[in-house]
């Protein structure tokens, strides 16, 4: 784990994503309250965190296990003078200690897949208000028969990775009416994430190259890399945005 948070560190964000895509998902809640309480889930440093709050004119609360992802999120609100409008607190995903009904809205970028598509939007059901919002993003499939390359490395990292309509199937299964689904374009793949994470991998080779765990990780890391640069058609984070029934 010391590695993994190592070559994740102040990158400026921990996956895909970019702000146009957060407002473009935000702008699909068109019935939010002028004040909205939204959760945000595995927040991660918050750079999607601050864009809602900018965005919004309510209160957000954003949890994560990392401490230092939370206090990198809170120099950024105070930096973008947002900080009033935010509570980051150190909670896992697991143990939402929310009363049921408290959410408006119910966002997570690029961190659902921990509880799992299905588990984390039936976990986020009971906690959001009589028509809140769900809004998360999910790595899928856009093409069938994926290469055999790209298909085994994912059977191995996220083996319940679906389709889009596979996904959308789970998003009504779990009691809330589609609003809308869009692709992440491939620059939210690079600018905030791949490129800075791939100048970190090639830093830390030399620092652990006597290192076989370390080593291991960082040829894993790359290799998703690699497999991105090559296979982008076959797959990419989708913005799920759903409301409760």
């Amino acid at each position: 784990m010391d590695i993994f948070f190592e070559l994740h560190q102040d990158l400026p964000r921990e996956g895909p994503g970019d702000n146009p895509s957060t407002r473009k998902a935000l702008a699909l809640l068109a019935n939010l309250p002028p004040q909205p309480l939204i959760l945000d889930i595995g927040c991660g440093p918050g750079m999607q965190t601050v864009e809602l709050a900018r965005c919004t004119n309510g209160k957000i609360i954003a949890i994560d296990t990392h401490q230092p992802f939370l206090e990198k999120l809170k120099q950024r609100a105070q930096g973008e003078g947002v900080s009033d409008k935010i509570t980051a607190i150190n909670m896992s995903m697991f143990a939402l200690d929310f009363e049921a009904r408290s959410f408006d809205a119910i966002w997570s970028e690029g961190a659902i897949y921990i509880m799992g598509f299905e588990h984390g939007l039936r976990t986020c059901q009971p906690l959001l208000k009589p028509g809140g919002y769900v809004a998360v993003t999910e790595v899928s499939w856009l093409r069938p028969q994926p290469p055999s390359e790209v298909q085994t490395f994912w059977a191995a990292e996220y083996p319940s990775m679906r389709t889009v309509e596979e996904n959308l199937e789970i998003v009504r299964a779990a009691g809330y009416r589609e609003i809308g689904h869009f692709v992440l374009p491939s620059s939210a793949w690079w600018e905030g994430y791949y490129t800075p994470q791939e100048t970190r991998i090639a830093m830390l080779r030399t620092k652990y190259r006597d290192d076989m765990e370390a080593t291991q990780l960082l040829d894993v890391s790359q290799l998703e890399i690699d497999l991105y640069r090559k296979y982008s058609d076959w797959y990419g984070y989708v913005f799920y945005v759903a409301q409760v029934i």
